[in-house]
């Protein structure tokens, strides 16, 4: 004849490393998803896109409902839209072209931050960090299904010394027509 007692201690126990095993397999899944990399060191860099990364959002509740997100390296910067002067590479994001979807003709860059470097003899406008750029969406009338909106982004990354070559990332941002606000 067995205790209840015992009965009860091993299943307690067996209920919170279940719930354990749980809670680290949603650790693993997630944090994998915004995965950082390792500090890029100058002298390692032979492009802007291995400083800048990009990714597309959509939520529908929101407004904009989609948008490009780009992400920066610590130490680094890339040049605003507009950029400070002509012969710096602005950072510009270009949405592809898709039946049944209109994409805003020009898109609304947010506020850059002004910056001043040892290499420029006024301040910059970057981005730095994280940057989101809005990206306003309307449906077509009589549009259904789903589609995909492909997006090149064109960056120029910098530190405080030197601009790295320029790079255009790529990002599709998939959508469901009918969650398009109308």
């Amino acid at each position: 004849m067995s205790h209840p007692q015992e009965g009860t201690g091993k299943t307690a126990v067996l209920r919170i490393n279940k719930c354990a095993l749980v809670l680290l397999c949603l650790l693993f899944m997630f944090s994998g998803c915004r995965k950082q990399s390792a500090p890029v060191a100058p002298k390692d860099i032979a492009s802007s896109d291995q400083v800048v990364k990009a990714f597309s959002h959509f939520i529908p509740s929101a407004s904009p409902q989609a948008n490009i997100e780009l992400v920066i390296s610590p130490g680094f910067h890339i040049n605003a839209n507009p950029a400070t002067f002509p012969y710096l590479i602005a950072t510009e994001v270009q949405p592809g072209k898709v039946e049944g979807i209109k994409v805003a003709d020009k898109l609304a860059y947010p506020q850059p931050k002004m910056e001043t470097f040892a290499f420029a003899e006024q301040p910059l406008a970057v981005y730095e960090g994280s940057v989101t750029v809005p990206i306003p969406l309307t449906a077509e009338a009589g549009a259904q299904g789903q589609r995909t909106i492909p997006f090149k982004i064109r960056v120029q990354a910098c530190d405080s010394q030197q601009c790295y070559p320029p790079a255009t990332l790529e990002a599709s941002l998939p959508i469901d027509i009918a969650s398009i606000k109308r």
